[in-house]
């Protein structure tokens, strides 16, 4: 015996159908892209953009990250990483290194080591950390932590590409090494529509 074929429509009042159809149609998922500037107009490197959304609903996925020591340099200078992240610290370098951090975000010490340490470094609070070297005072690495899933750090350009973003109201947060020591960086409301040319903020001083 055939069955009835079922049909959406049945399922749902034709009201509520338009409604749910449209609910669909307004989140609206793309790559938009950020471009930061100085005082001057030239393009900043090395900027962390990221992008928190205003009613707080998102899900932040912890990951796994490696910060590299070779040619007596933390490689790379920084990285952005979701809270609750860890991070490797392989000493590929022909001399030992003492990699630690004294910041409120992050507390850690890796003493005098080469190769690669038993256990990652958890990241577990969001704000900027600070990592140097107790052996060479000329390294340094800086690791933005975020609470948010949307993330991105500017290339040569200027230009970071938060992908996948939903539509919708955010608050813009943009960070950079040479701002002043402790700074938080900068943020506005922001509204993500449809994908489109750059969103550009202009930064106060030089970067370069």
């Amino acid at each position: 015996m055939l069955l009835p074929r079922l049909r959406f429509a049945s399922c749902f009042p034709p009201v509520l159908t338009g409604m749910l159809l449209m609910a669909g149609m307004q989140t609206a998922y793309a790559n938009r892209v950020v471009q930061i500037l100085d005082s001057e107009g030239k393009a900043v490197e090395n900027a962390v953009v990221s992008a928190e959304a205003a009613n707080g609903n998102h899900t932040v996925k912890a990951g796994s990250y490696t910060i590299e020591q070779k040619d007596r340099k933390f490689l790379p200078l920084v990285s952005v990483i979701p809270v609750g992240s860890a991070v490797s610290f392989p000493n590929n370098d022909t001399v030992k290194h003492h990699a630690y951090s004294f910041s409120a975000a992050k507390r850690f010490e890796l003493k005098l080591y080469s190769g690669k340490p038993g256990s990652p470094v958890v990241f577990d609070t969001p704000g900027t950390v600070v990592i140097g070297c107790n052996i060479h005072d000329q390294m340094i690495a800086y690791v933005q932590v975020v609470n948010t899933p949307y993330f991105a750090k500017t290339d040569a350009k200027g230009f970071a590409t938060l992908a996948n973003l939903p539509s919708g109201k955010y608050t813009l947060k943009v960070w950079h090494y040479k701002m002043a020591p402790g700074s938080e960086g900068i943020q506005q409301s922001w509204q993500a529509d449809a994908e489109g040319a750059p969103y550009p903020i202009r930064l106060n001083g030089k970067f370069d």
